[in-house]
Protein backbone atom coordinates (compact mmCIF):
# COMPACT_ATOMS: atom_id res chain seq x y z
CA UNK A 1 0.00 0.00 0.00
CA UNK A 2 1.43 3.55 -0.84
CA UNK A 3 1.71 6.19 1.74
CA UNK A 4 -0.81 8.78 1.89
CA UNK A 5 -1.00 12.03 3.17
CA UNK A 6 -3.28 13.33 5.20
CA UNK A 7 -3.52 17.72 5.32
CA UNK A 8 -3.57 19.05 8.74
CA UNK A 9 -5.39 22.00 8.04
CA UNK A 10 -9.07 20.67 7.51
CA UNK A 11 -12.53 22.69 7.26
CA UNK A 12 -13.68 24.45 10.38
CA UNK A 13 -15.27 22.71 12.52
CA UNK A 14 -16.60 24.85 15.62
CA UNK A 15 -16.19 22.32 17.75
CA UNK A 16 -12.81 22.15 17.03
CA UNK A 17 -12.32 25.63 17.53
CA UNK A 18 -13.92 25.20 20.92
CA UNK A 19 -11.38 22.27 21.71
CA UNK A 20 -8.60 24.08 20.55
CA UNK A 21 -9.91 27.11 23.17
CA UNK A 22 -10.02 24.90 25.93
CA UNK A 23 -6.54 22.85 25.18
CA UNK A 24 -4.70 26.14 24.64
CA UNK A 25 -6.38 27.44 27.89
CA UNK A 26 -5.39 23.97 29.98
CA UNK A 27 -2.26 24.32 28.30
CA UNK A 28 -0.94 27.45 29.39
CA UNK A 29 -2.46 26.86 33.07
CA UNK A 30 -0.74 23.79 33.57
CA UNK A 31 2.91 25.22 32.43
CA UNK A 32 2.22 28.77 34.78
CA UNK A 33 1.26 25.90 37.91
CA UNK A 34 4.62 24.02 37.11
CA UNK A 35 6.31 27.32 37.21
CA UNK A 36 4.59 28.39 40.26
CA UNK A 37 5.55 25.42 41.89
CA UNK A 38 8.73 25.60 40.82
CA UNK A 39 8.85 22.28 38.86
CA UNK A 40 9.74 21.28 35.14
CA UNK A 41 7.60 18.47 34.85
CA UNK A 42 10.74 16.68 32.97
CA UNK A 43 10.78 13.73 31.26
CA UNK A 44 13.36 11.38 29.98
CA UNK A 45 13.89 10.10 26.23
CA UNK A 46 12.75 6.59 27.33
CA UNK A 47 9.22 8.14 28.11
CA UNK A 48 8.88 9.66 24.44
CA UNK A 49 7.83 6.06 23.22
CA UNK A 50 5.60 3.86 24.89
CA UNK A 51 3.00 1.08 24.55
CA UNK A 52 -0.51 1.71 25.01
CA UNK A 53 -3.44 -0.42 24.94
CA UNK A 54 -7.32 -0.34 25.22
CA UNK A 55 -7.36 0.07 29.01
CA UNK A 56 -4.78 2.79 29.07
CA UNK A 57 -5.65 4.78 25.90
CA UNK A 58 -7.71 7.53 27.55
CA UNK A 59 -4.89 8.46 30.25
CA UNK A 60 -2.18 7.65 28.47
CA UNK A 61 -3.78 9.18 24.76
CA UNK A 62 -6.51 10.88 25.02
CA UNK A 63 -5.76 13.30 28.37
CA UNK A 64 -1.94 13.52 27.61
CA UNK A 65 -3.51 15.33 24.03
CA UNK A 66 -4.07 18.67 26.03
CA UNK A 67 -0.51 18.87 26.63
CA UNK A 68 2.04 17.37 23.67
CA UNK A 69 0.73 16.13 20.44
CA UNK A 70 0.64 12.31 20.79
CA UNK A 71 1.33 10.13 17.37
CA UNK A 72 0.16 6.48 17.30
CA UNK A 73 1.74 3.75 15.52
CA UNK A 74 -0.62 0.91 14.69
CA UNK A 75 1.72 -1.94 14.13
CA UNK A 76 1.66 -6.18 14.57
CA UNK A 77 4.75 -8.49 14.98
CA UNK A 78 3.74 -10.22 11.69
CA UNK A 79 3.77 -6.85 9.74
CA UNK A 80 7.23 -6.10 7.72
CA UNK A 81 6.70 -2.94 7.03
CA UNK A 82 6.06 -2.24 10.54
CA UNK A 83 9.59 -3.51 11.53
CA UNK A 84 10.63 -0.92 8.82
CA UNK A 85 8.76 2.38 10.21
CA UNK A 86 8.34 1.67 13.85
CA UNK A 87 12.11 2.30 14.24
CA UNK A 88 12.20 5.45 12.50
CA UNK A 89 9.31 7.19 14.48
CA UNK A 90 10.91 5.99 17.66
CA UNK A 91 14.14 7.36 16.84
CA UNK A 92 12.45 10.76 15.33
CA UNK A 93 10.55 11.09 18.65
CA UNK A 94 13.84 11.24 20.51
CA UNK A 95 14.93 13.55 17.89
CA UNK A 96 12.18 16.12 18.18
CA UNK A 97 12.88 16.34 22.13
CA UNK A 98 9.56 16.30 23.71
CA UNK A 99 7.52 17.99 21.06
CA UNK A 100 5.63 14.90 20.13
CA UNK A 101 4.97 11.79 22.42
CA UNK A 102 5.04 8.77 20.06
CA UNK A 103 2.13 5.96 21.29
CA UNK A 104 2.30 2.50 19.93
CA UNK A 105 -0.47 0.10 19.79
CA UNK A 106 -0.47 -3.39 18.90
CA UNK A 107 -2.73 -4.13 16.86
CA UNK A 108 -3.20 -7.62 17.14
CA UNK A 109 -4.15 -6.69 21.14
CA UNK A 110 -6.13 -4.07 21.08
CA UNK A 111 -9.09 -4.86 17.90
CA UNK A 112 -11.57 -2.42 19.37
CA UNK A 113 -8.67 0.44 18.78
CA UNK A 114 -8.17 -0.66 15.26
CA UNK A 115 -12.14 -0.67 14.90
CA UNK A 116 -12.84 2.84 16.50
CA UNK A 117 -10.20 4.78 14.13
CA UNK A 118 -11.15 2.97 10.70
CA UNK A 119 -7.88 1.10 9.66
CA UNK A 120 -8.43 -0.97 6.87
CA UNK A 121 -4.01 -2.03 7.22
CA UNK A 122 -0.99 -1.50 8.71
CA UNK A 123 1.19 0.15 9.53
CA UNK A 124 -1.25 3.02 10.08
CA UNK A 125 -0.12 6.40 12.27
CA UNK A 126 -2.42 9.19 13.22
CA UNK A 127 -2.31 11.80 15.67
CA UNK A 128 -3.95 13.22 18.57
CA UNK A 129 -4.19 16.39 19.49
CA UNK A 130 -6.78 17.91 22.12
CA UNK A 131 -8.80 14.88 21.84
CA UNK A 132 -9.12 15.16 18.18
CA UNK A 133 -7.35 12.28 16.09
CA UNK A 134 -5.54 13.03 12.99
CA UNK A 135 -4.98 10.78 10.37
CA UNK A 136 -1.40 10.78 8.95
CA UNK A 137 -0.14 8.49 6.59
CA UNK A 138 -0.58 5.07 5.71
CA UNK A 139 2.02 2.60 4.93
CA UNK A 140 5.94 2.42 4.59
CA UNK A 141 6.27 6.26 4.15
CA UNK A 142 10.08 7.27 3.73
CA UNK A 143 11.90 9.41 6.19
CA UNK A 144 11.78 12.67 4.38
CA UNK A 145 7.99 12.32 4.18
CA UNK A 146 7.70 11.72 7.84
CA UNK A 147 9.65 14.62 8.68
CA UNK A 148 7.60 16.69 6.72
CA UNK A 149 4.36 15.29 8.31
CA UNK A 150 5.86 15.42 11.86
CA UNK A 151 6.81 19.19 11.04
CA UNK A 152 3.18 20.35 9.95
CA UNK A 153 1.74 18.70 13.17
CA UNK A 154 3.89 19.96 15.84
CA UNK A 155 3.15 23.72 13.98
CA UNK A 156 -0.49 23.27 14.11
CA UNK A 157 -0.32 22.11 17.67
CA UNK A 158 1.61 24.95 18.65
CA UNK A 159 -0.27 27.66 16.60
CA UNK A 160 -4.05 26.58 17.16
CA UNK A 161 -4.00 24.52 20.68
CA UNK A 162 -1.05 26.27 22.25
CA UNK A 163 1.02 22.87 22.62
CA UNK A 164 4.95 23.60 23.12
CA UNK A 165 5.53 19.68 24.01
CA UNK A 166 6.92 17.89 26.94
CA UNK A 167 10.28 19.36 28.73
CA UNK A 168 13.03 16.76 27.82
CA UNK A 169 15.86 16.00 31.03
CA UNK A 170 18.04 13.07 29.80
CA UNK A 171 19.28 12.82 33.34
CA UNK A 172 15.90 11.88 34.59
CA UNK A 173 14.65 8.99 35.72
CA UNK A 174 12.28 6.95 33.12
CA UNK A 175 8.67 7.05 34.37
CA UNK A 176 9.50 10.36 36.29
CA UNK A 177 7.50 12.75 35.05
CA UNK A 178 5.81 15.19 37.01
CA UNK A 179 1.74 14.46 37.26
CA UNK A 180 -0.50 17.07 35.19
CA UNK A 181 -0.63 20.34 37.22
CA UNK A 182 -3.83 21.41 38.68
CA UNK A 183 -5.04 24.17 36.14
CA UNK A 184 -5.04 27.91 37.80
CA UNK A 185 -7.84 29.78 37.33
CA UNK A 186 -7.19 33.21 35.68
CA UNK A 187 -9.01 36.43 35.87
CA UNK A 188 -11.60 35.96 33.67
CA UNK A 189 -12.26 32.14 33.78
CA UNK A 190 -15.58 32.28 35.90
CA UNK A 191 -17.20 34.83 32.62
CA UNK A 192 -14.98 32.46 30.06
CA UNK A 193 -16.62 29.50 31.66
CA UNK A 194 -20.36 31.07 31.73
CA UNK A 195 -19.67 32.01 28.39
CA UNK A 196 -18.62 27.83 27.13
CA UNK A 197 -21.70 26.71 29.33
CA UNK A 198 -24.00 29.30 27.42
CA UNK A 199 -22.72 28.42 24.37
CA UNK A 200 -22.85 24.38 25.14
CA UNK A 201 -27.00 25.23 26.51
CA UNK A 202 -27.60 27.35 22.75
CA UNK A 203 -27.79 30.66 24.39
CA UNK A 204 -25.63 32.26 21.98
CA UNK A 205 -27.34 35.71 22.91
CA UNK A 206 -25.96 34.84 26.74
CA UNK A 207 -22.43 33.49 25.34
CA UNK A 208 -22.21 36.82 23.29
CA UNK A 209 -22.74 38.99 26.29
CA UNK A 210 -20.02 36.90 28.66
CA UNK A 211 -17.75 37.01 25.91
CA UNK A 212 -17.76 40.98 25.84
CA UNK A 213 -17.79 41.23 29.38
CA UNK A 214 -14.10 39.79 28.83
CA UNK A 215 -13.36 42.52 25.89
CA UNK A 216 -14.67 45.23 27.44
CA UNK A 217 -11.74 44.94 30.18
CA UNK A 218 -9.32 43.19 27.72
CA UNK A 219 -9.44 43.84 24.23
CA UNK A 220 -6.92 41.68 23.27
CA UNK A 221 -7.99 38.36 25.26
CA UNK A 222 -7.57 35.41 22.43
CA UNK A 223 -10.06 33.43 23.84
CA UNK A 224 -12.68 35.83 24.05
CA UNK A 225 -12.19 37.30 20.88
CA UNK A 226 -12.30 33.61 18.91
CA UNK A 227 -15.33 33.10 21.61
CA UNK A 228 -17.17 35.97 20.65
CA UNK A 229 -16.56 35.74 16.71
CA UNK A 230 -17.46 31.66 16.98
CA UNK A 231 -20.83 32.52 18.89
CA UNK A 232 -21.74 35.67 16.40
CA UNK A 233 -21.51 34.00 13.83
CA UNK A 234 -23.70 30.79 14.98
CA UNK A 235 -26.04 33.58 16.15
CA UNK A 236 -26.14 34.70 12.91
CA UNK A 237 -27.25 31.34 10.57
CA UNK A 238 -29.31 30.29 13.68
CA UNK A 239 -32.63 31.29 11.53
CA UNK A 240 -31.40 31.75 8.22
CA UNK A 241 -33.11 29.84 5.59
CA UNK A 242 -30.14 28.30 3.75
CA UNK A 243 -31.91 27.65 -0.10
CA UNK A 244 -33.43 31.12 0.16
CA UNK A 245 -30.34 32.81 1.38
CA UNK A 246 -28.13 30.86 -1.51
CA UNK A 247 -30.70 31.40 -3.90
CA UNK A 248 -30.79 35.01 -3.13
CA UNK A 249 -27.05 35.54 -3.59
CA UNK A 250 -26.76 33.36 -6.55
CA UNK A 251 -29.26 35.83 -8.04
CA UNK A 252 -28.45 39.17 -6.90
CA UNK A 253 -23.97 39.18 -6.92
CA UNK A 254 -23.89 42.89 -6.34
CA UNK A 255 -25.94 42.73 -2.84
CA UNK A 256 -23.75 42.98 -0.44
CA UNK A 257 -26.46 41.90 2.54
CA UNK A 258 -26.86 38.07 0.42
CA UNK A 259 -23.08 37.82 -0.09
CA UNK A 260 -22.79 38.18 3.47
CA UNK A 261 -25.23 35.86 4.50
CA UNK A 262 -23.76 33.62 2.22
CA UNK A 263 -20.43 33.50 3.03
CA UNK A 264 -21.50 33.32 7.05
CA UNK A 265 -23.58 30.00 5.81
CA UNK A 266 -20.16 28.88 3.41
CA UNK A 267 -17.80 29.28 6.93
CA UNK A 268 -20.48 27.17 9.04
CA UNK A 269 -20.88 24.51 6.26
CA UNK A 270 -16.84 24.02 6.10
CA UNK A 271 -16.41 26.19 2.71
CA UNK A 272 -13.79 28.54 3.98
CA UNK A 273 -11.88 29.12 0.50
CA UNK A 274 -15.46 29.75 -0.59
CA UNK A 275 -16.58 32.07 2.04
CA UNK A 276 -13.41 34.23 1.39
CA UNK A 277 -13.84 34.17 -2.06
CA UNK A 278 -16.91 35.32 -2.27
CA UNK A 279 -16.33 38.09 -0.09
CA UNK A 280 -13.26 39.15 -1.59
CA UNK A 281 -14.91 39.28 -5.09
CA UNK A 282 -17.35 40.96 -3.14
CA UNK A 283 -14.94 43.62 -2.00
CA UNK A 284 -13.75 43.97 -6.02
CA UNK A 285 -17.32 45.11 -7.29
CA UNK A 286 -18.32 47.55 -4.58
CA UNK A 287 -17.37 50.56 -2.83
CA UNK A 288 -17.62 53.18 0.30
CA UNK A 289 -19.87 51.64 2.90
CA UNK A 290 -20.91 48.64 0.90
CA UNK A 291 -17.23 48.07 0.47
CA UNK A 292 -16.71 48.48 4.20
CA UNK A 293 -19.64 46.04 5.23
CA UNK A 294 -18.06 43.13 3.32
CA UNK A 295 -14.70 44.46 4.73
CA UNK A 296 -15.58 43.78 8.19
CA UNK A 297 -17.51 40.76 8.17
CA UNK A 298 -14.25 39.09 5.91
CA UNK A 299 -12.01 40.29 8.96
CA UNK A 300 -14.57 38.56 11.61
CA UNK A 301 -14.70 36.05 9.59
CA UNK A 302 -10.45 35.47 9.93
CA UNK A 303 -11.30 35.42 13.51
CA UNK A 304 -13.63 32.26 13.69
CA UNK A 305 -10.54 30.71 11.63
CA UNK A 306 -7.27 31.78 13.64
CA UNK A 307 -4.96 34.54 12.53
CA UNK A 308 -2.28 31.75 12.02
CA UNK A 309 -4.42 29.45 9.36
CA UNK A 310 -3.20 29.33 5.79
CA UNK A 311 -6.31 30.31 4.26
CA UNK A 312 -6.72 33.55 6.06
CA UNK A 313 -3.42 34.21 5.47
CA UNK A 314 -3.88 34.44 1.55
CA UNK A 315 -7.17 35.50 1.92
CA UNK A 316 -5.52 37.92 3.78
CA UNK A 317 -3.21 39.33 1.11
CA UNK A 318 -6.26 38.85 -1.49
CA UNK A 319 -8.08 41.27 0.04
CA UNK A 320 -5.37 43.72 0.03
CA UNK A 321 -4.69 43.65 -3.27
CA UNK A 322 -8.85 43.62 -3.53
CA UNK A 323 -8.55 47.54 -1.73
CA UNK A 324 -5.64 48.73 -3.20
Amino acid sequence: MQPRNMSMSGVVDLAAVKAAQEAKAKAEQARAEAARQGGTGAVSPADLVIDVDEAGFEQDVLQRSAEVPVVIDFWAEWCQPCKQLSPVLERLAVEYNGRFLLAKIDVDANQMLMQQFGIQGIPAVFAVVAGQALPLFQGAAGEEQIRQTLDQLVTVAEQRFGLTGLTVDPDAEPGGAVPSAVPVEGPYEAALNAAAQAMDAGDLAGAVRAYRNVLADDPAHPEAKLGLAQAELLQRVQDMDPQRVRKEAAERPADTDAQIAAADLDLVGGHVEDAFGRLIETVQRTAGDDRDAVRRRLLELFEVVGPDDPRVVGARRALARALF
